[in-house]
């Protein structure tokens, strides 16, 4: 089945790539007919055929596509013309060729809206008598236009009619009614029914016999052994409880510090191990905190010079203004203390200030917004009343251009009466004016003839003197004079001889400058060296003052802090001291009262952490004698003697766990 739109598609592609300025129609063609050659032979022929009819009846089909742009295809793109083009070809020339049948089939596989506004538009019975008519037999005979385009459309119209009526339910989504066609009814064959088969006589099946069902006690734990874990649970629960009792309180001989023989006891394994120890441990070397010798760069030396130096610049210009009779600064700094005390609470008073400023420019910004809002709806209101004033405004517009366009219709039927006469004129202008074109080109041409002669003999004229001035002979050994100049008369011209000369004097003043240089450079670093020792000097001397004088303020501090406490026995001091232990005291008894109201409530749980710091104190010892035993560090012996220490410990705690 042909692929009309895949066909349409072609044509279009190559119309959209013809350029009649540029290319001639015969060649275009050629061209076209090679890029179709995957296509089959008819629908090859089919493209070529209506390419070519494009081309020819352009002027026609642009009379059509032209007003269809101006009234109905308002809203199409100018990039699809090529497709009313071709449409319009196909229905003028093509429709009794194809059949109504393939035309709808090239239809359909087009863009359903877009056909549709074409096709009411071209195959309108009025636009077919009137203007199109008329603006045709401009370009042909009006009776050749009439008999062979106009009438062939007319009689296809009423068909092509219900072609556009299907279309237009198409679009508005209304399907089309078909008609009732008549179908074959199938008849049943006249066969002979064969007999029923017999019905098998059923075989008995088999019964299992019944199955005991499980036993309950089956999927139940036997009796016993919850009672056995009832009873566990019972003994643990006593066995602790009478535990945390005897851990609580117990007696006098299980007490839990350490005694006197097993304090012996561990001094002795302490002793031994320390005598097996083959190495002493060296003393912390001992070192003077004061006097650290720090290596000083001379970045550094230079920094703290000059810090010592500004102290000591300042200090003579105080000392100058006393002896001059200025006062002290103490009132002024204390005036100037109060002023900034000021400026501060000013500064604050400013913050605070522009705290509520800002608080108050945000109530404003939403106040403005609200106000900005309600003026946008009276806005959007009046932007309403206008467009509807405007969209009134373009119906009365649109009115009055329909009028308008019925008055020129009308115009130019009444034009069309007189064409002939205007053509004949036309055509008698068009050959006047080609005959002024030709003389004047044949004189132009003279004129470029002449140009080109005269431009040849200047080129033949300059080509013999390059040749007679390349023909002369050129010397070309030069002897060279090292003592003579060049001969450019330049200010600063030399021989090479002076050249020289004056290179060597260049060296050895540069040689000269570098020998006094580096004797400048080593008297500046002698210098330095000195200046160097002298501000050391300086920031030791300084040092040592620093020294002494922090150590009068110490003095003096200490003198100071016997002196308050002196006075710190004053009787309203002793007072207020007293106050202050009664107030501990009574602090004291509350919390203590506290606590023993917390005791009471807390007593299993003081109980849970007796058990707990005793069985981790047991673990720990353990632990660690294994170790000691795996590291070789711990003799049998010792091990010996702390295990019947242990052994004596718990026996000693064992009898308040019976009693208890």
């Amino acid at each position: 089945m042909t692929n009309y739109g895949k066909l349409m598609a072609a044509v279009i592609q190559l119309l959209n790539r013809f350029d009649p300025e540029n290319q001639s129609v015969e060649h275009f063609l050629e061209k076209s007919a090679k890029d179709l050659m995957e296509l089959y032979a008819t629908e090859e022929a089919f493209v070529l055929e209506v390419l070519a009819g494009c081309i020819q009846y352009r002027s026609l089909l642009d009379v059509v596509v032209e007003a269809f742009y101006v009234r109905d295809g308002i809203n199409c793109l100018l990039s699809e013309r090529n497709l009313f083009n071709v449409i319009c070809y196909l229905a003028t020339f093509q429709l009794e060729e194809l059949g109504m049948k393939r035309f709808t089939s090239i239809i359909k596989s087009q863009d359903t809206n877009k056909m549709y506004k074409f096709l009411r538009f071209f195959f309108n019975v009025m636009h077919l008598s009137t203007w199109i008519l008329d603006e045709w037999s401009l370009i042909y005979e009006a009776a050749y236009v009439k008999e062979t385009w106009i009438n062939p459309l007319l009689r296809w119209q009423p068909k092509v009619e219900t072609l556009i009526s299907h279309l237009g339910n198409i679009i508005s989504n209304h399907c089309t009614p078909k008609k009732d066609s008549k179908t074959t009814k199938p008849k049943e064959y006249n066969l002979t029914k064969p007999k029923p088969r017999a019905i098998p006589v059923p075989e008995k099946i088999p019964q299992q016999q019944k199955t005991h069902t499980v036993p309950s006690s089956t999927y139940r734990h036997p009796k016993e052994l919850q009672q056995l874990d009832e009873i566990k649970q019972q003994n643990r629960q006593k066995a602790e409880e009478m535990l945390l009792e005897a851990n609580s309180a117990p007696f006098k001989c299980a007490s839990s510090e350490k005694s006197e023989s097993a304090k012996h006891v561990l001094l002795d394994i302490a002793k031994e191990e320390e005598s097996k120890m083959s190495f002493k441990a060296r003393p912390f070397p001992g070192y003077k905190v004061d006097n650290i010798p720090i290596k000083l760069n001379t970045a550094a030396i230079l920094r703290e010079g000059l810090i010592y130096q500004r102290r000591e610049e300042e200090e003579l210009h105080r000392i100058e203004n006393l002896l001059e009779g200025s006062r002290d600064s103490s009132k002024f700094l204390e005036w100037q203390k109060q002023m900034r005390e000021k400026d501060m609470e000013q500064q604050l008073a400013d913050i605070e200030r522009r705290r509520l400023e800002g608080k108050l420019s945000y109530e404003e910004a939403v106040l403005a917004r609200q106000k900005i809002s309600e003026e946008n709806k009276k806005k959007a209101v009046l932007k309403k009343e206008e467009t509807a004033e405007l969209m009134r405004q373009y119906a009365e517009k649109r009115l009055q251009e329909e009028k308008d366009m019925r008055d020129l219709v009308q115009q130019v039927e009444e034009g069309h009466k007189n064409a002939k006469q205007a053509k004949i004129k036309l055509q008698e202008y068009k050959q006047r004016i080609v005959q002024e074109v030709t003389e004047e080109s044949r004189e132009l041409l003279r004129e470029a003839l002449a140009r080109a002669e005269e431009e040849l003999c200047k080129k033949l004229e300059l080509i013999r003197q390059i040749q007679t001035i390349e023909s002369v002979p050129v010397i070309r050994h030069k002897f060279v004079d090292l003592t003579e100049t060049a001969g450019y008369r330049l200010l600063s011209e030399m021989s090479i001889v002076e050249l020289r000369e004056r290179l060597a004097l260049l060296r050895e003043a540069q040689r000269n400058s570098e020998e006094e240089k580096r004797d400048q450079i080593l008297n500046e670093k002698k210098t330095k060296e000195q200046f160097l020792l002298d501000k050391l000097q300086q920031i030791s001397l300084h040092r040592a003052e620093l020294s002494k004088a922090a150590a009068e303020r110490n003095e003096a501090r200490r003198i100071k802090s016997q002196t308050n406490k002196s006075l710190s026995t004053d009787e309203h001091i002793l007072e207020l001291q007293k106050q202050l232990e009664e107030k501990r005291n009574q602090r004291k008894k509350q919390s203590e009262r506290d606590s023993k109201g917390k005791s009471n409530k807390s007593w299993k749980a003081h109980k849970k952490s007796l058990e707990e710091q005793h069985w981790e104190q047991q673990e720990k010892s353990r632990e660690r004698q294994i170790k000691l035993l795996h590291s070789g560090m711990l003799s049998t012996e010792s091990s010996q003697k702390i295990a019947l220490y242990q052994a004596a410990r718990i026996g000693a705690s064992s009898p308040c766990v019976s009693r208890s």
